[in-house]
């Protein structure tokens, strides 16, 4: 009896491992591609072994807007929400406003969410993972180039330069 349940759980937690890891793959493949520029990161906390610390430019607006809505409350601690970004040309995302699941947005309008956790906004992570050794490959990244999918949830793909020019290896 009690290794018929071990085997059930266990078929149990590979198809939901396998089903996560399938939803993941499918938002990569199909989520529309948006590059958000990336932000100055402390510098001590820039390069730290093998990862990169993240910051987004579009963070700091969101930061701004929420301290605008609420000037009394200085502790901006935790929240998700989602912001309003249009796309220019390039694909590359600028903060509009603070957006709310129900608005109706405009045809060059996306909506991304994010996190706040100690008053840092995160888009799917705050930190890129390489190779270790690999660091100056990174070294010139300026934009993020995210998945999102249709409920506005960014997957973070790889890190471009200024000239939106791929660093690293393998592209999806």
């Amino acid at each position: 009896m009690n290794k018929t349940i071990v085997a059930v759980a266990t078929l149990l937690i590979l198809a939901v491992v396998n089903w996560a890891i399938w939803g993941k793959e499918q938002h990569l493949a199909e989520g529309e591609v948006v590059y958000l520029e990336l932000a100055p990161v402390d510098p001590r906390s820039l390069m730290q072994g093998d990862y990169m610390a993240l910051n987004f430019e579009i963070g700091n607006h969101i930061r701004q807007a929420l301290r605008e809505r609420k000037p009394d409350d200085n502790e901006m601690e935790v929240a998700n929400g989602q912001v309003i970004v249009s796309l220019d040309e390039r694909r590359v995302a600028h903060f509009e406003r603070l957006g709310a699941e129900e608005e109706n947005l405009a045809d060059s309008e996306r909506r991304l969410r994010y996190r706040l956790r100690a008053g840092r906004v995160k888009f799917a992570t705050d930190a890129f993972f390489f190779q270790e050794g690999h660091a100056e490959r990174y070294e010139p990244a300026g934009y993020g180039r995210f998945r999102v999918n249709e409920k506005g949830e960014p997957l973070l793909v790889a890190l471009y330069d200024d000239e939106l020019e791929r660093l690293g290896e393998v592209e999806r």
